[in-house]
């Protein structure tokens, strides 16, 4: 890969994509650069091949410089965030007195479970979506239904109806739990989606708890709605963390946001759960929402960018594989099924016999390109791969060479 910084075109000098070399970038310590060999390109976890943005380093030597790493305390996470939504959605909603600072956006779903489900209740999903979403509902006693999305990837509404009379059954409780901006598919639910989606909770008695980590990421050509921001979400919670938008995974910090009439449930949040963020976490995040928007404009250029690369790329090495361009996040979901590789009964979502199935482990074996098995992502997943394309142009180059080659080798 060339240094970061040369022969990069006019248009993408301030992109965040292109700054750092891969010698660079395999000097880190997380998981997206450790868990595989060095001659692996890794395009799987969500993290992206970026440095930190400039006001969210800033605040956090300022919060070093002195010492202020104490308990975190206050709501100007939750102010920021406000403010935020108002100026990119035009959604003024968010009560700041709705919202409750939790670890990370799955540590607070599982708490919001906790909150209006009980051990044997049913929690609906939109298969194939985040496997975290099996992993940590089963994990505390709930069981998942899944709503298989239709054939355009989008939410299927008679299918996520039926859903919904299932989880019911018998008088339990249910949830759904929805991925807005969807992943690893990349769409961006609409306003008129989003509205149904409300309308048919309402009408079965499902409580909606809205993923939207990366509801930012949302690129050229769709428009985030938040789903408390529809009609007939009231009794709904979004979570939501600048993590994905800002690469601060590592920087343990989200929000729960109540719809206004579960902010009584969100009152009886346990107290301890507020322990969890760190305190470094909350002012990176706070800062992120609040100053570092011009960052993210040149990044969602660079995304933008990248996604038409993409494709361009998928054609040129991969033309059989069946490919959507996203709408949001930095997630593409290819339809590898014609390799021949993908075993249906992995595709459920639990009790996976490996994370690494069918294409992505042909990618990893013979291209040495790291991409996350599409099995892992439920019913729907199986014989598909997620790829991350928030990584150099280079990179991706590189990548989709490698994998047009690896899926040619008799």
């Amino acid at each position: 890969m060339k240094k970061a910084g040369s022969e990069v075109p006019e248009s993408r000098r301030a992109d965040p994509l292109v700054r750092l070399s891969l010698e660079r970038l395999r000097e880190r310590t997380s998981m997206k650069w450790r868990a595989h060999p060095d001659d692996v390109l890794p395009l799987w976890v969500a993290e992206m091949d970026v440095p930190l943005a400039r006001p969210v380093a800033e605040a956090l030597h300022r919060a070093i410089d002195l010492g202020d790493t104490g308990y975190p305390y206050g709501t100007a996470y939750a102010e920021a965030l406000a403010e935020f939504a108002r100026e990119r959605w035009g959604w003024d909603g968010l009560r700041v007195e709705h919202t409750a600072v939790v670890p990370d956006v799955m540590m607070g779903i599982v708490e919001v479970l906790r909150l209006i489900t009980a051990p044997g209740d049913a929690v609906v999903v939109c298969s194939p979506v985040y496997p975290p979403f099996y992993a940590f509902v089963t994990h505390d006693g709930r069981k998942i239904v899944e709503a298989r999305l239709g054939p355009d990837l989008r939410v299927d509404l008679a299918t996520l109806e039926e859903a919904f009379v299932r989880a019911r059954s018998r008088g339990r409780r249910a949830a759904f739990l929805m991925s807005n901006p969807h992943n690893p598919t990349g769409v961006v639910h609409t306003r008129d989606e989003l509205r149904e989606i409300a309308r048919l909770a309402q009408k079965h008695g499902v409580r909606v708890i809205s993923d939207e980590i990366h509801a930012p990421l949302v690129l050229p050509g769709a428009g985030f709605v938040p789903f408390l921001g529809v009609e007939g979400s009231e009794n709904g919670f979004a979570l939501i963390s600048a993590s994905k938008a800002w690469n601060l995974a590592g920087l343990k910090a989200a929000l729960v946001i109540a719809g206004a009439d579960a902010a009584g449930d969100l009152r009886r949040m346990p107290e301890e759960v507020g322990h969890g963020p760190s305190h470094l976490g909350v002012i990176a995040h706070t800062a992120a929402f609040r100053e570092g928007g011009t960052w993210l404009d040149e990044l969602i250029l660079g995304l933008d960018a990248n996604r038409a690369l993409l494709g361009e790329l998928i054609a040129e090495h991969l033309p059989e594989a069946r490919y959507r361009p996203p709408e949001g996040t930095y997630l593409a979901w290819l339809d590898c099924t014609w390799l021949g590789l993908h075993d249906d009964e992995r595709s459920d979502g639990l009790g996976v016999v490996s994370d690494v199935a069918g294409p992505a482990k042909l990618f990893l074996d013979r291209a040495r390109v790291a991409v996350s098995s599409g099995h892992v992502f439920g019913s729907g997943g199986a014989g598909c791969v997620r790829l991350n394309f928030a990584t150099s142009p280079d990179i991706l180059r590189q990548a989709l060479s490698r994998m047009g080659r690896a899926a040619r080798e008799p």
